[in-house]
């Protein structure tokens, strides 16, 4: 069992960085994939990232990639989303998640295990 709190959101201006932070307060996240989505006004939940248990591998969407840059620091039960260069379109509810497939976080978000609270990003242009 698991349950994640993110932080790190706010408002920022395009072409600035945020850093989301998650944090596993209850549970041991190294066995976990974590996941990074975003729900945009009007949109659908979209996937932004994973990180797989060790850090090894990473996933980005598209319209992220060469941006953003998951990490994780097991020892401290804690994953990161680094956004550099930001975009107006990047502007959403960040959730990180949870889930010890690595194909439930990549293509089965409906089945994923865990999820945080989400954290507001704002980015004005």
């Amino acid at each position: 069992q698991a349950q994640l709190v993110e932080s790190g959101g706010g408002p920022v201006q395009a072409g600035g960085s945020l850093k989301l932070s998650c944090e596993a307060t209850v549970g041991t996240l190294s066995t976990y994939v974590v996941g990074w989505f975003r729900r945009a006004p009007g949109k659908e939940r979209e996937f932004v990232a994973a990180i797989t248990w060790s850090g090894a591998t990473t996933y980005y969407a598209d319209s992220v990639k060469g941006r953003f840059t998951a990490s994780r620091d097991n020892a401290k039960n804690m994953a990161y989303l680094q956004m550099d260069s930001l975009k107006p379109e990047d502007t959403g509810v960040y959730y990180c998640a949870a889930d010890e497939a690595l194909v439930i976080i990549t293509t089965k978000y409906d089945f994923i295990s865990y999820w945080g609270q989400g954290t507001q990003v704002t980015v004005s242009s």
